[in-house]
């Protein structure tokens, strides 16, 4: 019996319904795809990374990136990231996202493009 359940109807044809670790992995991916500050009546909700795409690659960067992804990770008590590795790729940043979800002993290891054409991050 799931956990968690829950409606999504992005790339989905027949079945809208997702459950506990399909579920858990949308609603990141849904935060990452929100500039934070753009969901009303809820202010810290999304991420910034979006800021981050055109600047420099330095030391700086990576730890900001790595505070923002653990910051909008921590929006959601299902999940807990183990670590992050960060990488320019193409026309946007490539991160690998290790995540263990908190009602279970799984973990994940989770590659999310932001493409700065598109303005979508994608799994891969």
């Amino acid at each position: 019996m799931p956990t968690f359940i829950g409606f999504n109807t992005q790339q989905q044809y027949k079945k809208f319904t997702l459950v506990d670790k399909a579920l858990i992995r949308q609603d990141l991916l849904n935060a990452f795809n929100i500039r934070q500050g753009q969901l009303p009546g809820r202010p810290d909700f999304g991420t910034r990374i979006w800021d981050f795409l055109f600047e420099n690659i330095g030391d700086e960067l990576t730890n900001l990136i790595n505070r923002e992804v653990q910051r909008t990770a921590a929006l959601d008590p299902r999940l807990q990231i183990n670590n992050v590795y960060y990488y320019t790729r193409d026309n946007g940043i490539l991160l690998e996202i290790e995540l263990q979800y908190v009602t279970s002993l799984d973990s994940e290891r989770l590659a999310i493009f932001f493409d700065q054409e598109t303005r979508t991050a994608t799994y891969l």
